[in-house]
Order: structure tokens, then sequence, then C-alpha cells
């Protein structure tokens, strides 16, 4: 009698783990399907700041290139960076050629 008793608590343990098993595994997947949909909308956003840091930085060269702030030493810097920018991407284009 003893043994039916522990067979019975022992087979409603099993069950209820295994119910605990499916609910956890369940919400597992939900929370992963969640966290894949933030994971691509944050890409999306990241994306988005990316081209509007681009669009400011052509609009502040072309108000500054324009003189709109009667800067022409802003000017010549910001066009002095850029050669510099061109000058440092030719001689990494140049190094990889050679090193092909």
């Amino acid at each position: 009698m003893a043994q039916k008793d522990i067979v019975k608590r022992l087979a409603a343990e099993v069950e209820r783990l295994i119910a605990d098993h499916e609910r956890i595994s369940e919400e597992c997947r939900a929370l992963t399907s969640e966290r894949d949909q933030l994971l691509a909308v944050k890409h999306r956003l990241e994306e988005r700041v990316r081209e509007q840091d681009s669009t400011i930085k052509r609009l502040e060269l072309a108000c500054v290139m324009r003189g709109d702030d009667g800067s022409v030493e802003r000017a010549r810097a910001r066009v002095n960076n850029l050669l510099r920018e061109v000058d440092r991407c030719i001689a990494a284009i140049k190094h990889e050629q050679e090193n092909n």
C-alpha cells in the first residue's frame, strides 16, 4: 500500500514537472521571439541613426561651405579634415594592393 502511494506521488510529481517544463519552454520560445524582434528594431534604429548622422554632417558641411555662419576658417578646417581622410583611404588601398 505504501509503495502505491509513493508511486502515485512520484507520478504526480513527474506530471507536474513535465507541465512546468512545457510551460517554461513555451515562455522561453515567446521570449526568444520577442528578443529577436527587438534586436531587429534595434538594428533598424541604429541604421537610421547612422543615416541621420551622415545627413547632419553633410548639412553642416554645406552650411560651412556656403559661409552661412561666416566662418571661412571652419570651412578650411573641414576641407582639410576631409582631405586627410581621403589620403588615409588611398594609403589603405595602396597598402592592401601591395599585400595582395
